[in-house]
C-alpha cells in the first residue's frame, strides 16, 4: 500500500468516511488544473470548496468538471508583481 493510500485510509477512518468513495485521480487532476491554470495556492482551497459542494449534493465528477473548465478558461497565473492583488507602493516605496 502506498503512502497516499495509507494516508487516505487513515484520514477516512478518522473522519468516518468510506475510503472506497474517494476518487483520488479526480481530486489530483483538479488540483493540477487549478495549480497550473490559476495559481498553486488556489489548488488546496479549490479542493476544499469542491468538497463543500459535494457535501451539499453535487457529484465529485460534476463539481470537478465545472471547476476544471473554469480553471482552463482562467487568464493564467499572474506574473509576479501583476494582477488584482498587486502590492501598491506606499509613500516610502518606489513604484
Amino acid at each position: 500500500m502506498s503512502t497516499m493510500e495509507q494516508w487516505t485510509a487513515a484520514v477516512c477512518a478518522d473522519l468516518g468516511l468510506d475510503p472506497g468513495s474517494v476518487d483520488l485521480r479526480t481530486v489530483l487532476d483538479l488540483a493540477r488544473d487549478v495549480a497550473h491554470g490559476v495559481a498553486r495556492p488556489a489548488a488546496p482551497l479549490t479542493a476544499y470548496l469542491v468538497g463543500m459542494a459535494v457535501g451539499r449534493g453535487l457529484t465529485l465528477p460534476e463539481a470537478a468538471g465545472r471547476v476544471s473548465a473554469l480553471a482552463a478558461g482562467w487568464p493564467g497565473p499572474a506574473e509576479e508583481g501583476s494582477g488584482p492583488n498587486q502590492h501598491e507602493s506606499g509613500p516610502n516605496e518606489a513604484g
